[in-house]
């Protein structure tokens, strides 16, 4: 079988952190679209016979009828190409999602229950599940056993490899990647990781999002092209994205001004199509309120500015000065040391109070 991989494409995200410079998260919103067209024309041209998509399409909270409307045009496009789909935490099936009440068409099969259900094709047995709630604490992978077939089996699930519970307590398909790779499958497509790995070895592949959501997911995306038989097996990575996000550092530690800190920013060379976030580290010299750095910044692509400088000063050696910025210095550590104020604003405390004196 001739398959290509994708997952966590999101359609209709917020795309919160880029709304805060005008029309961004509009125009990412435009470029997903661009990305999943590109997918089936990839479909099209190379007359692959399977797509395999392993959750987080849409966003079920989010997601318009007219971007529903817009998935089914394209996968009515490819006819010929069976489509199958694994639901996963962000597009849940159940009773209110598109999954159960739009018709994507007669080459989509859409798995329904958390219990691992069995899509049996001439040329592949294909297995999968659907999340039914946004999160899924036990994994049905935990109990699988495949029969023997003379066809490839491959695995279609949103799943969190090696997963463990987030900060409200909740798992999402947990399954451990050894137990996983012993059950036999000759591939498993998966999906909820937005980061891929093509460089595993064990026939275990999450995709990555389809285009990168935010900082959080940095490096390159798109989808996986393959073909597996019982005999063989091969796949490669094509990359969708035309958009890339990217951390730039800059250093402070020779720089005494506000000004200073903006100029050195503005003479980067910046590239229209990369999103980036500008990281500021060392020893600084003034105060630094990266609010007033970024609307200062007249760069539309510079989206964050995060201050992780410290402050250029010895403040034992000020503490035990016998005038007025010892015993401020020595005030403020005492504070801290009996924790009645963060790291961060004792920090903050000391840099207004030495500047202004």
């Amino acid at each position: 079988m001739r398959f290509v991989h994708i997952a966590d494409m999101h359609f209709d995200a917020p795309f919160t952190s880029l709304n805060l410079k005008e029309g961004l998260g509009d125009k990412r919103r435009l470029e997903q679209r661009n990305a999943f067209k590109r997918v089936i024309e990839y479909i099209k041209e190379n007359k692959i016979e399977y797509l395999l998509i392993s959750g987080d399409l849409y966003e079920h909270e989010y997601v318009k009828k007219s971007t529903i409307d817009y998935i089914a045009k394209l996968f009515n496009e490819i006819p010929e190409t069976k489509i199958f789909i694994s639901p996963g935490n962000h597009d849940p099936y159940i009773k209110n999602s598109y999954y159960n009440n739009y018709d994507f068409g007669d080459n989509v099969y859409i798995f329904r229950n958390s219990n691992i259900e069995r899509y049996e094709d001439e040329n592949v047995n294909i297995y999968g599940m659907a999340f039914n709630e946004f999160y899924m604490n036990e994994s049905p992978l935990e109990n699988i056993v495949l029969p023997y077939s003379n066809k490839p089996s491959v695995l279609l699930s949103h799943c969190d490899l090696n997963g463990s519970k987030d900060k409200e307590g909740f798992s999402y398909n947990p399954i451990l990647e050894s137990k996983l790779n012993s059950v036999g499958f000759d591939y498993c497509a998966i999906g909820h990781v937005h980061k891929n790995n093509i460089n595993n070895q064990n026939r275990i592949y999450y995709p990555g999002s389809t285009i990168s959501l935010g900082f959080d997911e940095l490096g390159n995306h798109g989808m996986i092209v393959g073909e597996v038989t019982k005999d063989k097996f091969n796949m490669a990575f094509i990359e969708l994205d035309e958009r890339n996000f990217e951390e730039l550092i800059i250093t402070v530690d020779e720089l005494f001004s506000k000004e200073e800190l903006i100029e050195k920013i503005l003479n980067y060379s910046y590239n229209e199509m990369t999103m980036y976030k500008i990281i500021l580290v060392g020893n600084r010299n003034f105060e630094i309120n990266t609010r007033d750095i970024l609307r200062a910044v007249s760069q539309t692509n510079i989206l964050k500015v995060k201050d992780k400088t410290k402050l250029n000063y010895n403040l034992e050696e000020l503490s035990k000065q016998n005038n007025l910025k010892g015993i401020f210095v020595k005030e403020v550590l005492n504070m801290y040391n009996q924790g009645l104020c963060t790291e961060e604003e004792y920090q903050k405390a000391i840099e207004i109070g030495l500047e202004a004196m």
